[in-house]
């Protein structure tokens, strides 16, 4: 019988002292145990600061040319990465398939575990070949304990097509040789031993939204720490977009919802039709020749 590695020195595998008598705590010992251990989330992300922003940086050029960001794991690491990558359409406006979320087992393994696929080197071969990655291209391959073998296999996939990679791990592991960036999030043993859907998963989470929303504001999609991209296609989101064209043009409520309709639900289109007294098809086409950039067509201050 061959034995599976032994992982016992990695940190999100070993007991946490400070947890050791988890069992006997009632709920109000257990919440404050939590709470004080989920403050080791926010010194691995200060600790992981640097190398966020110098991914961030290396891969901005090729996502504002049109290249995707890939997020690649298996279990909650996989799950956050879909997580992210589905929110940036309706946040953001960008195009689905800009920010890709990657699970081992496929979306079926959202809900329900799908464990033995994360030890496949090339399970994510099909669909990252089905992709046509390309130098633009960045991929983080996302594995908590740093061994995942299915997030390894993907990283060398996107390294061989040219594409800018990332290991974000929780452990203090070596940079994969294929890995142009090591995204270290050092959170140590969690409060019930190996549950990486604990600090580790919060970490990564955080890790995610910080990159994925760094990269639009780099690339326009937001104006001062306005949504402008926002399309009204509900109530929650037709009330946002409406408050947005205010706080931008001044108008009172009734007129900001008004000029929103005649801008086809587009919060931007309608603060360039106020602003530069145009008509839509007009301020559709000064955002067309800009990128869809805001700031270039007022100018960079948003106050």
């Amino acid at each position: 019988m061959t034995l599976p590695p032994d992982r016992s020195h990695l940190s999100t595998e070993q007991r946490n002292p400070r947890s050791a008598a988890l069992h006997t705590l009632d709920a109000a010992g257990l919440v404050a145990l939590m709470n004080t251990e989920n403050r080791a989330v926010f010194d691995a992300l200060d600790t992981a600061a640097s190398a966020l922003s110098a991914f961030i940086t290396d891969v901005e050029a090729g996502f504002i040319a049109g290249g995707r960001l890939i997020y690649v794991g298996a279990g909650t690491s996989g799950r956050l990465g879909v997580l992210d990558a589905s929110e940036a359409p309706p946040t953001f406006q960008v195009e689905p398939g800009r920010v890709v979320g990657i699970i081992a087992g496929g979306d079926g393994a959202l809900r329900k575990s799908s464990e033995g696929k994360e030890d496949e080197w090339d399970g994510a071969k099909v669909e990252l070949d089905t992709l046509s990655l390309t130098s633009r291209d960045a991929l983080i391959g996302i594995a908590a304990g740093g061994t995942t073998p299915y997030a390894f296999g993907a990283i060398r996939i996107a390294k061989a097509a040219g594409c800018h990679t990332a290991l974000m791990t929780c452990v203090a592991v070596a940079k994969p040789a294929e890995a142009d960036h090591l995204l270290l999030l050092p959170t140590g043993p969690e409060v019930l031993t190996g549950s990486t859907r604990l600090k580790a998963g919060t970490a990564t989470k955080l890790a995610l939204n910080t990159i994925s929303t760094a990269l639009m504001v780099r690339a326009g999609k937001v104006y001062g720490n306005l949504m402008v991209d926002v399309r009204a296609t509900n109530a929650k989101l037709r009330d946002r977009a409406a408050r947005i064209v205010a706080t931008l043009t001044g108008l009172e409520r009734a007129a900001s919802f008004a000029l929103l309709d005649r801008a086809d639900g587009s919060a931007k289109t309608a603060v360039v039709m106020q602003r530069l007294g145009i008509d839509r098809a007009t301020a559709e086409q000064r955002l067309a020749e800009r990128g869809g950039r805001l700031d270039l067509v007022l100018g960079t201050s948003a106050e």
